[in-house]
């Protein structure tokens, strides 16, 4: 196989010197001379043949566009299109992978036909910002490497799959071990037993090379992965308007396995959206809607641990607005990918295939290429507005959360309409016992009132809603003193039967 052909694109003028310079630096490059050879406008020889033609024609014939964009649009067509917007359109269609550059105009006005084609491709692709030739350069050779790493040009490996300087088998938590196995074996009919061996079950995973384990195993398995990878958590947090102020009235940053950072953040957000319940008419357990499914948070917060830069030292973000949830991770979209392909069946291209692969062994992922087209279709049928995906600084999902005149009836609206009872203190755990108080009739075990609340973590269930439920004496055992008998279940009060009246009294 030849040279990869480069097509950079711009409005002539403006970045001349700028073409020229990347033009040479592919060329005079060691690495990048091998692999790629770069097309110009200032290169094309002179014919009879229409200039935009010729472009376009070469557009076809490249493997791989570049497009520059700055300050003006260009000269405009019968149609009122730029060449540059022209080009770009045809290496779309041509399914070229597109590296675009936004030089940083700082004080300077863009033309408006400029700022609407760069809010366009921001809709297909990533972009990086450069202020300077070298700062461009530099852009275009990371570009370039993560490119021929991804095509298998020149021998890499992810960062989930790389060797990890010092840990060792004692670095990993035998217990996780084991009740990922147990979980792998429920959801995915994984082969080994509980009682293989750690080098059993990290061999059958790829997570050990040479005696030595990947950066994935200590993700998914180490007792504290941050003393290894410091801003492999989550940071959570929960604002009362539609923008970031301070004082921030909640907020966490959770560390852990990736499957126990992607639990606490998806917990996070539920107890901060409003949860509806129904009626008993066709059946004796009630139902319980969120306004946003679980199923949408999830998909975006495990999407966010399982395809974010590890190598980055930035954290994934999840913030809860009044109008909105946004989740954002330093990590970008694979070149063969764009937003619109989101939307549609397309193949799974994973930063982090190792990690990727445990966590759809668990459940976590269910199909691999299949969760955001879930997500939108789940978001479709609730009647909510569609998500939306920026590339702009890596990679943010915004959810809509419904407006406030289609909320009705949810326990959020009613605990903070409700007048204060001077027995009882309104915090975010009240809330939360609140909503175990709504779903519970008769006798229910642990495990019922899970499922009812959506909820998969154990432990938080049980700090979070049981322990002080119990403690405001709300609900009770129905076996005191075995709180760990498989035969536990759990009823309301006399004083959890009066609450729950009254909250349902206020719907």
């Amino acid at each position: 196989m030849g040279r990869l052909k480069i097509f950079i694109s711009s409005v002539q003028n403006e970045f001349a010197k700028e073409r020229a310079e990347l033009a040479s630096y592919f060329r005079q490059d060691p690495l990048l001379g091998s692999f790629f050879e770069p097309f110009i406008f200032e290169e094309v020889p002179a014919n009879t043949h229409s200039p935009g033609k010729v472009y376009l024609a070469e557009v076809k014939e490249s493997d791989i566009y570049i497009g520059l964009l700055g300050n003006s649009y260009g000269f405009e067509d019968e149609m009122g299109v730029s060449p540059t917007e022209r080009e770009y359109d045809q290496a779309k269609a041509e399914h070229l992978p597109r590296w675009i550059f936004i030089k940083d105009m700082v004080g300077a006005d863009r033309h408006p036909n400029e700022l609407a084609l760069i809010r366009k491709i921001e809709q297909d692709v990533s972009r990086k910002k450069f202020s300077t030739i070298d700062s461009l350069k530099k852009e275009v050779y990371r570009s370039a490497v993560l490119f021929l790493k991804q095509i298998g040009k020149i021998e890499s490996r992810d960062f989930d799959d790389s060797l990890h300087p010092t840990a060792n088998t004692e670095s990993l938590d035998k217990a996780k071990l084991r009740e990922f196995i147990i979980l792998a074996k429920g959801k995915r009919n994984f082969p080994l037993k509980e009682t293989a061996s750690i080098e059993q079950v990290l061999k059958h995973l790829r997570m050990t090379r040479d005696g030595k384990l990947v950066n994935s195993a200590l993700l998914a398995f180490a007792p504290d992965p941050q003393l290894f990878f410091p801003s492999a958590t989550i940071k959570c947090a929960n604002f009362h308007g539609i923008q970031v102020q301070k004082p921030i009235p909640d907020y966490k940053e959770f560390g852990g396995t990736v499957f126990e950072v992607a639990d606490e953040a998806v917990n996070f957000v539920l107890s901060k959206i409003s949860l509806s319940t129904g009626t008993r008419e066709k059946s004796n357990q009630v139902e319980t809607i969120y306004e946003i499914p679980r199923a949408v948070i999830a998909e975006g917060i495990i999407n966010a641990v399982a395809h974010r830069d590890y190598n980055s030292k930035g954290s994934i973000q999840v913030s809860v607005f009044k109008n909105r949830v946004e989740i954002s991770n330093p990590g970008t979209l694979p070149p063969e990918l764009d937003i619109s392909d989101l939307k549609e069946p397309h193949s799974s291209y994973p930063h982090n295939p190792l990690l990727a692969g445990c966590m759809f062994l668990t459940g976590e992922i269910e199909r691999f290429g299949t969760g955001t087209l879930e997500m939108y279709n789940l978001i479709k049928e609730r009647g909510l507005k569609p998500p939306l995906i920026s590339l702009d600084e890596g990679f943010k999902l915004t959810i809509w959360r419904p407006s406030a005149e289609t909320v009705h009836d949810t326990i959020h609206d009613t605990i903070h309409d409700t007048e204060h009872d001077a027995s009882l203190i309104f915090t975010e755990i009240a809330e939360l016992t609140h909503r175990l108080v709504l779903v519970i009739h008769g006798e229910m075990s642990r495990t019922q009132l899970m499922e009812i609340l959506e909820l998969k973590n154990r432990s938080h269930f049980s700090i979070s809603y049981l322990e002080p439920a119990l403690k405001e004496e709300l609900i009770e055992m129905t076996l005191p003193g075995k709180s760990k008998s498989k035969n536990q279940k759990y009823r309301l009060t006399p004083k959890g039967k009066v609450l729950k009246e009254n909250l349902e009294g206020k719907k």
